[in-house]
């Protein structure tokens, strides 16, 4: 199954647990934002990229032709997976109406500090700025794939943040939960504040470790999640309702791989997460190709 990725590691790694699965094309640090007006790469210092990978993906966004890289694979493809990943860093916008994704590449080469000199801002993930430029670009998105006749041929994946590591219960946000979690943090402050007098460091000091207690790392990545999941909530919507198909799961049932190659993050899932969300593509491309009696 030879298939085009528009999107993030989400995909890419789901198509790792498809050994049936060719990635033909990887469009990835590619907002569909810049779809609609790609800044172009004149002024743009890449020479810190040391990864041809990067450069090219990061090369790909700045001339807004995802889609054409797609595009020109078309008669060989089987499937077109997106996910939406990769939105959630904004986007810098240009005193002159262009667009350019803020990567992590962007920021660590010096391309996000040139375009703030340059008079760009940043157009935060999930304002209401930022998904009507989405909104026109996933338009886009599908046009270009639409003539190409991929649109049928297209899955969504449409998989929520994991809020917990591997072994750990899905956070909860009832009232009784939150009382717990404020309950654990005073106690991890008093802990500090003893260790704090026992050092003989006065009672400002004390004041300060029991009013700024650090989170654990699992308190910080419940809270990455819910604050990404709920600023996607809309996009999902608008996706899935102009998506053929797409494959669902909710924070509740994916956990956090603490052990992932690429380092945990919510968005680094399972093993066992990856092969449910490839039986349930393959369900899919499978059904769509009775449906149409055809080769999809």
């Amino acid at each position: 199954m030879k298939i085009a990725i528009f999107g993030s590691c989400v995909s890419r790694d789901t198509c790792e647990f498809l050994p049936e699965a060719e990635v033909v094309v990887y469009v990835a640090r590619h907002s569909v934002t810049s779809l609609e007006s790609p800044h172009g790469t004149r002024g743009i210092d890449l020479s810190d990229l040391t990864s041809a990978f990067q450069k090219r993906m990061v090369t790909s966004d700045l001339r807004g032709n995802g889609v054409e890289r797609i595009v020109k694979h078309a008669r060989d493809l089987d499937l077109v997976l997106i996910d939406l990943v990769d939105e959630r860093r904004g986007y810098w916008l240009f005193p002159n109406g262009s667009t350019m994704t803020n990567s992590l590449e962007i920021e660590s080469c010096g391309a996000a500090r040139d375009a703030r000199r340059a008079g760009a801002r940043l157009v935060e993930f999930g304002t209401d700025e930022h998904f009507s430029q989405w909104r026109k670009g996933f338009e886009n998105l599908i046009a270009g794939l639409k003539d190409a006749g991929l649109w049928k041929k297209t899955i969504l994946l449409d998989i929520e943040w994991a809020g917990a590591l591997d072994g750990a219960q899905h956070p909860q946000n009832d009232g009784i939960a939150r009382i717990g979690r404020k309950w654990r943090r005073l106690k991890r402050g008093l802990r500090h504040a003893k260790r704090v007098l026992a050092k003989g460091q006065g009672l400002s000091e004390v004041s300060r470790r029991l009013i700024s207690v650090d989170p654990t790392e699992a308190e910080e990545f419940a809270t990455r999640a819910h604050v990404a999941n709920t600023k996607y909530l809309r996009y999902r919507k608008q996706a899935q309702a102009l998506t053929p198909a797409a494959v669902s799961k909710p924070s509740k049932d994916v956990r956090i791989d603490s052990a992932h190659k690429w380092g945990p993050q919510p968005f680094h899932y399972r093993e066992s997460d990856y092969r449910s969300i490839g039986s349930i593509i393959r369900a899919t491309v499978s059904q769509a190709r009775a449906d149409s009696d055809s080769t999809w």
